[in-house]
This record gives structure tokens, sequence and C-alpha cells, in this order.
């Protein structure tokens, strides 16, 4: 009896694990999750580059799952409802920590085509009217942050919010009077709190419009998620005291702040966003397949995936030098990970 019983579970946990492989093996439909940042309407059409190179590649259909808040996209990912996912270091991270079987693919090079240099930028800004009241002598710095209305991205934002919270906790304890502060009394405002009022835009964009539109003096955002809709004109790119403008013809949510321009105080540069997979809906043949696409030449050289300086296409990632997706593995992110410890 004892053996037959053992025997039917043998085959049941055979059937079973037959299954589950078939079930990745046989996948006819791809499901891609997109932070808010690169889930507005100007994005569309390159969405669906991507999507229709790995469709043209794999004969799979592809799908996407727009989001308005972060914590949608990483559950997706997390729980096997998308595939792949377009998420930030920390948002990876937050992904890999409620399932280790979401791993990341590919990120995105700097100029050399490398990962030497995959990074993208973190801002802290101000209206450009008030500029002046955040500098030292002739320096910008944070110190007149304290007692500010302040906007955050999310607090699973790697940009928005992990590096810069670590970057005036870091500041700010040098002080003895703050010598205790943590990055969790920076999530709330009031009147006894460091920052007297705490938004979140839900998005780079929706943070940057929080400062333009008067709702916070100061807030974080990252260069790349608003290259689309603002001009540098004055001083140099990704430092601080560089002035930006909105321009004229910005899609949605800018377009309700068209001409505002702004100061950059503090610059951090930031380890570039990964595409991750979840390794428990993809097979291994699969993943592999996605990895030639996504680090391929039909990406590289395409132009609504990587766009040339000149084009005024709305895209995803610039393309100056050698820049191209390449392969990257989950310690490549620790840097981010000692953030919170």
């Amino acid at each position: 009896m004892k053996k037959t019983l053992l025997f039917l579970v043998a085959v049941a946990m055979v059937v079973v694990f037959a299954g589950c492989s078939s079930s990745a093996s046989t996948k006819d439909t791809l499901t891609i999750a997109w932070l808010p940042n690169e889930s507005g309407a100007d994005l569309t059409e390159a969405r669906d580059e991507i999507g229709k190179v790995i469709e043209e590649k794999t004969g799979k259909k592809v799908e996407h799952q727009t989001t308005t808040d972060y914590i949608v996209a990483i559950e997706a990912i997390a729980n096997g409802n998308a595939d792949i996912a377009f998420l930030g270091a920390q948002g990876y991270i937050e992904a890999h920590n409620k399932n280790d079987k979401v791993l990341p693919l590919v990120v995105p090079t700097g100029e050399s085509g490398t990962l030497e240099d995959a990074i993208y930028y973190s801002w802290l800004s101000v209206e450009k009217d008030n500029a002046e009241e955040y500098k030292n002598g002739d320096e910008f710095g944070i110190d007149n942050i304290l007692g500010k209305k302040f906007s955050f991205v999310s607090n699973s934002s790697t940009s928005g919010f992990k590096v810069p919270s670590a970057g005036i906790v870091s500041y700010f304890t040098e002080k003895d009077e703050f010598k205790d502060l943590t990055a969790e009394d920076l999530l709330e405002g009031g009147s006894d709190n460091f920052f007297s009022e705490v938004l979140y835009g839900g998005s780079h964009q929706g943070s940057a419009v929080n400062l333009l539109s008067g709702k916070a003096d100061v807030a974080a955002f990252c260069d790349t998620c608003v290259n689309n809709y603002v001009e540098l004109v004055d001083g140099e790119e990704n430092r601080p005291g560089a002035v930006y403008r909105v321009k004229d013809d910005a899609a949605e949510p800018f377009n309700t702040v068209t001409g505002e321009e702004f100061s950059l105080i503090s610059v951090t540069p930031v380890l570039n966003a990964p595409f991750v997979i979840n390794t428990e809906t993809i097979d291994e043949e699969l993943q592999k397949q996605l990895l030639e696409i996504m680090t391929s030449d039909d990406i590289t050289n395409n132009e609504k995936v990587f766009v040339p300086e000149d084009s005024e296409f709305s895209g995803l990632f610039k393309k100056t030098a050698d820049e191209r997706l390449v392969e990257v593995d989950d310690a490549w992110f620790n840097p981010i990970r000692e953030l919170s410890k």
C-alpha cells in the first residue's frame, strides 16, 4: 500500500513539474510592466517598438501593462502577472526581495557601451527665482531645504527617493542636532518634522510638476525621465546651478507649466534602470532568446529605442555614442542595497 501511494505521489509530482515547464516554454503572450514614468501616452510608440522587436524574434504576442503606481509594477513582476518589467534599481531590489526568481536581464549603458558609465542623475531642484536661497557662498547646497515643502517621486523610486533621502541623511547627520535623522523621518511632513510638508509625485514627471506648479519648494526627480520635456538654458548639464526650461510644446503633465524654469541645487549619479524578468514564468530557452534580442543590433540601432540626439521622437534612451543594452547580474545593484543599511 505504501509503495503504491509513493508511486502515485511521484507520478503526480512529475505531472505537475512537467506542466509548469510546459506552461513556461509554450507561453504565447509576454507581458511587460512599465513604471509610471514610462507609462505616458508620449512613450506609447517607444514601448510598442520594443514589443514589436520581441514579437518578431520570438513569435509571441507582447502586451504592455502601464501603471500609475510604482507598487503595481513591482508586484506585477514579483507575482508573475508580468513576465518582464522596466524598473529602477530600487524597484528591482524590492521585487527580488519579494520573489528571488525575479532577476535582471539587461541595462542601458552609457556612451562607452559598457557598464562603466551606465548611470543617470538624481536631481534636487528648485524654481529658478528661488535658487539663490540655496547657496552657501558661491556654491549650491542643501542646508536650506530644512523646513521646506518637499516632493519625492515614490518611496520605491531609486533616484526619486532612495538616493536623495540617503544623501540628505548623510549630510545632516554630520550636525549634532540631526545625528539621529533617518530616511523614515523624511517620509512625512509636519511642524515637528524635517520637512514642513512632503508630497509624492507618483512619477518623476509628477514630482517635477509639483515643483513648477508651486506645490513644493524643492523636488527630487531624475534627468532621464524629464529630458523629453525640458531644455538646458544655462549652465552645464547635470551640474548644480544648471537651469532648465519646460519646452513650449511639452506633453502632459508638463503642458500646464510650459516655459517654467528650474535650477539644480544637488546632483547625484545613480545606477541605470534594468529590464528584469520573472524566471518562473519565462523558461531558460526563452530567457536566452530575450537576452540575445535585447543586446542585439536590432535594438541598438533602432532609432525608436535608442533615439539620435537630433531626433524629436520621444523615446526611452538617447543615442549619443555607443549606448546599447548589455547583460547585468544581481550583484551589480549592491551599491543601492547598501543605502538601506
